[in-house]
């Protein structure tokens, strides 16, 4: 039961790791436009949660690009590490 709830804790920090990547392949394609993408919209709509509590751990002049980029990191961190608890138990 336990290795069943840390591969599911995987997948959704794997599927949230690859929406902020998408995220970010889109600013740079649409541009000014991204806000209109429904594409977009929808990854901004998952992503949101972890990129507002990274944002609560940074300082309040932190740019949204800072965020985001290390949002991803934390999660790839989380990742790594949670594939490692699942490895060893």
């Amino acid at each position: 039961m336990l290795l069943f709830l840390i591969g599911a804790l995987r997948a959704i920090v794997e599927m949230l790791g690859l929406c902020l990547i998408g995220q970010g392949v889109l600013h740079l394609l649409a541009g000014r436009r991204r806000e209109q993408n429904t594409i977009y919209r929808f990854f901004d709509l998952l992503t949101s949660p972890p990129r507002k509590l990274t944002a609560k751990l940074l300082p309040t002049a932190t740019s949204g690009k800072a965020v985001g980029m290390l949002t991803f990191l934390l999660l790839f961190i989380l990742w790594i590490g949670l594939a490692w608890v699942r490895k060893f138990l």
